[in-house]
């Protein structure tokens, strides 16, 4: 895992081995929140870095900017931006996507700018300075004035003009904003440039992960998928680009045609469309054949159907190829398909033989329309076997993987066969070509662990419990892309398979990155962080749900980042890491809203006690005694899955950051009732030792021993100096209570609040053996 241009990290500082940890993939975070964050995706723009930046700055002298470029170039764009960092008065971020991590396109670069923002208004505009940056102050006012969570601007409204396109571009963005007009009437109503790549949105009144970006037309999107926006405008002229190539092309005309089907009608409606397509063709060719075949070779019309039967297959099997399942053809060879298809246009003429006769013989139709008649009533089923027997099975392996890609803010990306629940609000829906980790399920060989004696560039991991396809096991492969192998029956216990093998190779992949994956639950007050830990089964979930839930009633203006662990930075800045939250039926209990059904709420007691503290104890135990714990745990997970929910399906208004400055480090405790200031080592000791219990499961251990002797690097010295850096300076507080109130007193101590009291010398000796006891949250906590 550790790269060449990794070996040097131990020699540096945390921060310096942030700074060059993966830099194509990493966007530092900035040193305190923004006014305003403005995302620019940029590709091939480098003459227009400059003059872009200038004008902004100009343009808002008094405001506080983030300019973050999300980059997908191949030229000097990068170099640019770096030279123009030195110089500009603004914090300027710079996200490169490196060729095979462009997922999305445009759209994707706009969707990986917005999960990155650090202000809670983000303005997304092009670098190629079409769009005017002396314009947002307007945007930035009218947002204000109107209370609207997105403001667009047009070149269709008030003063707006589309000077900068030419007649036959000015053509076609009128016909693609009538189009979306049409088929989205009620969203669009109150819009009249739906094809704007300017904007200004809040933040928080759009779901970034609902989003699926395809193309240019991020904003379409954003306004399709996002109910109750409420939208304004402001027109501006579109002007002339000053430098650069227009990235316009009939391939995303394309795109945006199919985007905007699939925004109608659902994924797969294209596909379909376009199967309908090559079938009217098809019934073409096969009534002229029928027709020739009966009135020119004086054939039964029955027989004709059979000889025309076979000229209509062969005409659509070759467009079928070309155009509708084109791109997945790896599994069935194309005689094979071509076999395949005969087979099922033959079935389909047993059923339709009976229909033609039927209805010439004795409804007196005219046996040419029978035939269409019968053909128009099949196509849904012959479209429903092409598309899962002859072609979607060629797709099964390749497919599923790409249906489970998931882009961890830009900086790790999982391609998965099986779905991932605890990475899903990651998830992103263009394939990941090259991703930092790959998971697959299938046979698990005998590896040795360690280096690779073929080459010495690669690691194995194996780990076996010897009961093949029914039991766990897993091969890793470190290269330049890890390569995980899961035995069968782990795709169903995907939990299992994300919490015992993803999350620990996760865990130090971030720290070669130059993040540390902490286990503790952040919650955010404004733009500062407070991390909370906590033994398990304390109260930690109840505790950040009644933090969440408070906010409807009072001004804490609480916002939630993470419930079981959290990326952070060694500068202090935390990521977002929504995991569903295991919950129990107290928890459930402590909260005014939560979207559980009757079954849901019928089950938790069973799940929760199953999937407590008291169930990991025994869980372990067995696995001292030799025993194949990994394969109970899967199948016990298989039957009876975790309780786990996302936290607006529990808290249905809580507000989600996606990122903020750590400010504090808050440890709960039951018994008594007082706040105890910790010195900065002893929270950190507290929070090292959370850390490392909560991988104590198998194969935790054979994962760490390779990881760990193989590498050149330190890799739990790096990340100890992660976290150490980032807490550097920070206040630490125990909060013990008999009442199980820290719901209300971390408002109070976040508000400024001083520890009440000291934490005495034998209360130090105490904590310190307490320490060492903090565990991993479950289902109690």
């Amino acid at each position: 895992m550790v790269h060449q241009s990794n070996v040097l990290l131990r020699e540096r500082s945390p921060a310096a081995r942030a700074a060059e940890s993966a830099p194509s993939m990493r966007a530092e975070p900035p040193a305190s929140l923004p006014g305003l964050s403005i995302v620019i995706p940029t590709r091939n723009e480098a003459g227009n870095i400059a003059p872009l930046v200038a004008r902004l700055e100009q343009a808002l002298p008094d405001s506080r900017l983030e300019i973050l470029f999300v980059d997908d170039s191949d030229d000097e764009t990068v170099a640019t931006i770096t030279a123009v960092r030195e110089q500009a008065r603004s914090d300027i971020r710079l996200l490169h996507r490196p060729a095979g991590q462009r997922e999305g396109g445009l759209g994707g670069a706009v969707v990986a700018g917005l999960r990155l923002a650090a202000a809670a208004w983000v303005c997304v505009m092009d670098a190629d300075l079409q769009h005017p940056p002396e314009l947002l102050p307007r945007m930035v006012g009218r947002a204000a004035e109107s209370g609207s969570d997105l403001v667009v601007a047009s070149r269709y409204c008030d003063d707006g003009a589309a000077s900068g396109l030419n007649r036959g571009r000015s053509l076609i963005s009128r016909g693609s904003t009538a189009a979306a007009q049409l088929l989205f009437p009620r969203r669009l109503r109150n819009v009249t440039d739906p094809m704007s790549g300017f904007f200004l949105v809040r933040r928080d009144a759009i779901s970034i992960d609902q989003l699926r970006p395809r193309g240019f037309k991020i904003l379409l999107e954003i306004m399709v998928r996002t109910a109750g926006l409420k939208i304004a405008e402001v027109g501006f002229e579109f002007g002339t680009r000053l430098a650069g190539d227009s990235k316009a092309s009939l391939r995303e005309g394309a795109r945006y045609l199919a985007h905007l089907g699939e925004l109608r009608f659902g994924e797969g409606s294209l596909q379909f469309a376009r199967f309908l397509a090559v079938g009217v063709s098809g019934i073409a060719v096969n009534s002229l054949a029928l027709w020739l075949a009966t009135e020119l070779l004086g054939l039964y019309y029955l027989v004709s159907a059979v000889l025309a039967t076979q000229t209509s297959t062969l005409w659509n099997f070759a467009l079928t190829e070309l155009w509708v399942f084109g791109a997945s053809r790896e599994k069935h060879g194309g005689w094979k398909r071509l076999l395949l298809f005969l087979v099922m246009n033959n079935a389909a003429l047993a059923l339709r033989g009976p229909m033609i006769y039927g209805l010439t013989a004795f409804l007196g139709i005219y046996y040419v329309t029978s035939n269409v008649l019968s053909l128009v009533a099949l196509t849904a089923l012959r479209y429903t076997v092409a598309d899962k027997l002859i072609w979607g099975k060629s797709q099964s392996k390749e497919r599923t993987a790409l249906l489970h890609n998931y882009s961890i803010h830009g900086i790790i990306s999982v391609a998965s066969e099986v779905g991932l629940p605890e990475l899903e609000r990651f998830r992103v829906d263009a394939p990941i070509e090259q991703p930092t980790l790959r998971v697959k399920l299938g046979k698990v060989r005998k590896l040795a662990n360690g280096v690779s004696a073929a080459d010495p560039n690669v690691r194995y991991i194996a780990y076996d419990e010897g009961l093949g396809a029914f039991g766990f096991g897993i091969n890793v492969t470190l290269g330049e892309t890890i390569d995980i192998v899961g035995s069968s029956v782990l795709r169903y216990s995907p939990h299992v398979l994300y919490t015992n093998v993803v999350e620990p190779i996760l865990r130090w992949t971030f720290v070669e990155r130059g993040y540390a994956l902490v286990h503790g639950a952040c919650i955010s007050f404004g733009d500062k962080a407070y991390m909370i830990t906590a033994r398990t089964d304390t109260g930690k979930t109840t505790t950040i749900l009644r933090l969440l839930d408070r906010q409807r009633r009072a001004s804490d203006n609480a916002g939630f980042l993470s419930d079981d662990l959290t990326l952070v930075s060694p500068e202090g800045h935390v990521l977002t890491y929504p995991k569903p939250m295991t919950i129990s039926a107290h928890t459930v209990a402590a909260i005014n809203t939560p979207r559980l059904s009757w079954v849901e709420r019928l089950t938790l007691p069973l799940q929760s006690r199953l999937h407590s503290r008291d169930g990991r104890k025994f869980a372990l135990w067995l696995a001292q005694h030799k025993l194949p714990v990994a394969t109970i745990n899967t199948i016990v997970q298989l039957l009876v899955p975790p309780p786990k929910y996302h936290v607006q399906q529990l808290v249905p208004h809580a507000r989600v950051s996606q990122t903020a400055r750590l400010a504090g480090l808050i440890v709960i405790e039951r018994g008594g009732d007082a706040d105890v200031t910790l010195a900065h080592q002893e929270g950190l000791e507290i929070l090292l030792a959370n850390c490392e219990d909560a991988y104590g499961f198998p194969p935790y251990e054979t994962i760490r021993s390779v990881l760990h002797n193989t590498s050149t690097a330190d890799l739990r010295g790096i990340e100890r100096g992660i976290i150490e850096q980032a807490l550097a300076d920070l206040p630490a507080t125990l909060l013990r209570s008999s009442k199980m109130d820290w719901s209300s007193r971390i408002p109070a101590l976040v508000n400024g609040a001083a520890a009440r009291e000291e934490w005495s010398p034998r209360e130090r000796a105490v904590g310190g053996e307490m320490a060492v006891g903090f565990g991993l949250p479950s289902a109690g906590d």
